[in-house]
């Protein structure tokens, strides 16, 4: 559905320049735009894609000549990522979900739906489930036993809620993603090879081949409000107590935590993050892809660890990190430019000792 630039500003809370009353269905970048596109020139870089493109509107950055670059209407973006937030809200067409129940889905008799809820084809709401209105559980998707889902919800398609979880408020979860099952908790009948290795940090010998006998998970998962799993993400269930995600969370796709783990408010997981059992993740953490964390350790507050880093150990509030294992990123990077100069070392002292020998030899 087409939108104006005055209703596009005032969506944003901003002022729109020139004719407000041009209407725009989509946006693009400016060398590709079309006529009914909003071209996103957010900084002078992309100013001379105008050019090339045929917008009569674009999103331009603070003091722009947004008239000298032969545009009709202009927004203003002091902040271009926070700008592009609101901007995508606003002309996201979602993915088409149906309102009302599909005739398909199974929804048990005891389950209680909120005013405005819809159910997708094939999709399963077991006995005792509780989802709040205006929630949307997509196609294929199952939410078991006794499970409980905040107002505002949206489950994409193939979405597994496991039974007796606890979900708050504007809970978004992309396909796949797999929350409160059973979780990586084994126990063999004599001390395991693992065990031995731990203790002694290395030697698993004296240890004999031995099955793996399950701890079932009765903790479930805790989720707060305004949380967001990715795609083919799983957050397992706890032993004992439950797995929790505080407010604000939002991890990507592909990522994993484990049993009991605690991740706090406002974390910002990228793809393939991997969090061990019995973890604790501080608030506004932020971890960049395929980052892993040890088993029953602790990441304090506002933390930023480097894509591919690897926390074997505590790690406290405010800290940068990078590498394996993760240290302070000005000492990674520190080891790793005096890596690259080992070759040329290497060559300087094969040179001296060479020098050496050779003049010794002349005595």
């Amino acid at each position: 559905m087409p939108h104006s630039i005055a209703e596009i500003a005032a969506a944003l809370g901003t002022e729109p320049l020139g004719d407000g009353s041009i209407e725009v269905s989509g946006v693009s970048e400016p060398a590709t735009a079309g006529p009914s596109d909003l071209a996103l020139a957010m900084k002078p870089d992309y100013a001379a894609g105008l050019a090339q493109g045929q917008a009569q509107a674009a999103m331009v950055w603070a003091g722009a000549d947004w008239q000298s670059l032969g545009l009709k209407a202009a927004i203003v973006a002091p902040r271009a990522r926070l700008a592009m937030a609101g901007l995508t809200r606003l002309l996201d067409p979602g993915q088409g979900y149906g309102a009302g129940i599909h005739p398909s889905a199974i929804i048990d008799p005891t389950a209680e739906l909120g005013e405005g809820v819809s159910v997708g084809p094939f999709t399963i709401i077991a006995a005792g489930v509780k989802i709040g209105a205006g929630s949307v559980i997509g196609p294929q998707a199952h939410v078991g036993t006794d499970a409980r889902i905040g107002p505002g919800a949206m489950l994409h398609t193939g979405v597994r809620i496991g039974a007796r979880v606890r979900i708050g408020r504007n809970f978004i979860a992309q396909p796949g993603a797999a929350i409160g099952f059973d979780g990586l908790s084994f126990v063999t009948e004599e001390e395991s090879g693992v065990e031995r290795a731990r203790a002694t940090l290395g030697d698993s010998s004296g240890t004999r081949p031995q099955s793996w006998i399950r701890i079932h998970s009765l903790g479930s998962v805790l989720i707060g409000d305004d949380v967001e799993i990715g795609a083919n993400s799983c957050v397992d269930s706890g032993t004992i107590r439950p797995t929790r995600i505080g407010d604000g969370s939002k991890i990507d796709n592909l990522c994993h935590i484990a049993h009991n783990v605690v991740v706090g408010r406002d974390c910002l997981f990228a793809a393939l993050v991997g969090i061990a059992g019995s973890t604790t993740i501080g608030n506004n953490v932020v971890l960049g892809g395929q980052v892993g964390v040890t088993d029953n350790t602790t990441v304090g507050d506002n933390v930023v660890a480097g894509g591919a880093s690897v926390i074997l150990s505590k790690v406290p509030a405010g800290r940068v990190i990078l590498g394996y294992p993760a240290t302070k990123m000005e000492t990674h990077l520190e080891g790793y430019k005096a890596l690259r100069r080992l070759p040329r070392l290497f060559a300087d002292v094969a040179a001296l000792k060479k020098s050496v020998f050779k003049d010794g030899g002349n005595d």
